[in-house]
């Protein structure tokens, strides 16, 4: 898919971020007023300097949406622009990395020198993968379309230099020859344009494994007297480019299963063979053999009782291994539903589920909690069922039940005091949730409370009628959001003043597919579309006054 490139690529911007985003909060405090800086760790967040966090955004990031950065850059705040950039890059607070790529490709070029320094020394923090420097050269590229000075100058030709030389040697050998090149670039362009000067002798034989033909290279390194770290890369070059010229399926799978080969240092008639894909499930990093259980299933890759079988089935059912991969219970959760789907999305490949594999993927997912990042916050989850759940949460198959099931349960059991609550017009009920409660029943549990019809403020009245503090409210609806909906911010006003805590609001349309309810000038107000993985990481975020 190819990117839209920036709609301007000026830094002629003097809007304020008061001025942008709406009314400010009247007679609520200037803390909850939004500051160009939060604008700018939404958009490094979720790729959006408003409110909104849309989980099915596709527009990508470009100048119309980081005003407020340029505010801050033409205020001179360059250097502190990037460091934020860093610290959300390198910490996991970024649900998305594009935005912080092309944040830092803008800073880059910014007129303030102090500011390109900065931008061009944290290149390797926040591009640390091949595809990410691609990235970030394509978006200079686009911003640079309209201007007539060259791209190539020498900040970026060091910076490239350095981040090639600046590599573990055989971490760079593996990632050139696993990304070879992306958004029309590759290494041999990237190395030409920036004059690369290796840094030692491993890296310089990379770079020529890049640029020139591997028999040159053999010949050229075949009677040198070789230091240990270049000995070992050459080695491992030959055995990516063995596997890359083999047609002996035995020889394939040998090399993957010594050496560690990657799916994408193969042919793709290699793949054709479901003795490669067995090889290479074996040392599959956890997450992403999740993402591909219908697809092996399908090519009788997996069979039931099979050795292969049993051996992902204990690995998805290991502590060790889930710890190591950090999956999220509702990564798990989501594997199993598009699992037990037994189709392929277009319909085209069909499956039967292994019921063995499902039974690892639910014990997996109780033994995944311990992943979840504790925020050490109060929460209130608030289920809105004043309409059946039983509709999909977009792009997913997982139920709106499931999912607000599942979002109450994380909550429930990762953050000490959580109230769950279920909610319609005119009626508020507590949920139980005990430690032992499985997902089932509290799915369950939501879909027997009778529904009316919605009103998002009745649990932030039942808050403050029972004198129940609360640092975050989630709402989790079925309705789309609209600005038409019982607006529950100004309840949400009368819970800081009566309880005088700083609580905030998560609105959470599951089956929303854009749209926001609230006051965009408040920053104790998020909404959500839709529902994924990173939304956890937005919340975390928004109740740690990051976003």
């Amino acid at each position: 898919m190819r990117r839209r490139p920036p709609t301007t690529r000026t830094f002629s911007f003097s809007t304020s971020a008061r001025s942008r985003g709406g009314p400010t909060m009247q007679g609520d405090g200037s803390q909850w007023e939004v500051s160009d800086q939060t604008r700018l760790c939404r958009f490094l967040c979720y790729g959006s300097d408003q409110m909104t966090y849309a989980t099915r955004d596709q527009a990508g990031p470009g100048m119309e949406r980081v005003g407020s950065m340029l505010s801050m850059l033409q205020e001179g705040q360059g250097v502190q622009v990037v460091e934020t950039i860093q610290k959300f890059a390198q910490e996991g607070q970024a649900v998305r990395v594009e935005p912080c790529i092309f944040a830092l490709a803008l800073c880059s070029q910014h007129s303030e020198l102090k500011t390109r320094q900065a931008a061009f020394k944290a290149l390797k923090e926040v591009c640390p993968r091949p595809a990410h420097l691609f990235s970030f050269i394509q978006y200079k590229k686009e911003l640079k379309e309209d201007m007539k000075c060259g791209m190539w100058g020498r900040a970026l030709r060091k910076a490239v230099s350095d981040w090639y030389s600046k590599q573990d040697a055989l971490g760079l050998a593996a990632a050139v020859s696993t990304c070879k090149q992306r958004q029309g670039w590759s290494h041999q362009d990237l190395l030409r344009l920036s004059h690369t000067k290796p840094a030692d002798e491993a890296i310089a034989l990379i770079c020529q494994y890049v640029t020139k033909e591997w028999k040159d290279v053999q010949v050229a390194y075949a009677d040198r007297d070789n230091s240990d770290e270049v000995s070992k890369v050459l080695s491992y070059l030959e055995v990516v480019e063995k596997a890359r010229h083999s047609c002996d399926e035995t020889e394939v799978i040998t090399l993957i299963e010594e050496h560690n080969l990657e799916r994408e240092q193969l042919l793709t008639d290699h793949l054709k063979s479901k003795s490669v894909w067995r090889a290479l499930l074996k040392e599959m990093p956890l997450q992403s053999a999740l993402k591909i259980l219908g697809k092996m299933t399908f090519k009788k890759v997996l069979q039931p009782g099979s050795s292969e079988t049993e051996a992902l089935c204990e690995r998805i059912r290991s502590e060790a291994a889930l710890k190591k991969a950090k999956v999220h219970p509702f990564s798990i959760q989501l594997a199993a539903e598009n699992y037990k789907r037994g189709q392929g999305y277009e319909g085209k490949s069909k499956w039967e589920a292994d019921a063995d594999i499902l039974k690892a993927l639910d014990f997996a997912f109780y033994k995944s909690f311990f992943n979840v990042e504790r925020v050490g916050k109060r929460f209130i989850v608030a289920v809105d069922v004043s309409t059946s759940l039983t509709s999909m949460v977009p792009g997913t198959s997982v139920s709106t039940a499931v999912a607000a099931a599942l979002v109450a349960m994380v909550f429930a059991r990762t953050e000490k005091g959580t109230r769950v609550l279920a909610y319609s017009e005119g009626a508020l009920k507590p949920c139980a949730v005990s430690a032992d409660m499985t997902l089932a029943q509290m799915t369950d549990n939501l879909i027997k409370i009778p529904g009316k019809s919605t009103d998002c403020t009745l649990p932030i009245t039942w808050a403050i009628k029972k004198g129940t503090p609360a640092d975050v409210f989630i709402i989790l609806t079925n309705n789309a959001l609209s600005p038409h909906s019982a607006n529950p911010v100004a309840t949400l006003k009368k819970h800081r003043e009566k309880l005088r805590c700083q609580s905030k609001l998560v609105i959470c349309g599951l089956t929303s597919g854009g749209g926001t309810l609230g006051d965009p000038g408040d920053k104790g107000v998020l909404n959500i579309s839709g529902f994924d993985l990173g939304a956890f990481t937005v919340i975390r975020n928004f109740a740690n006054n990051l976003v």
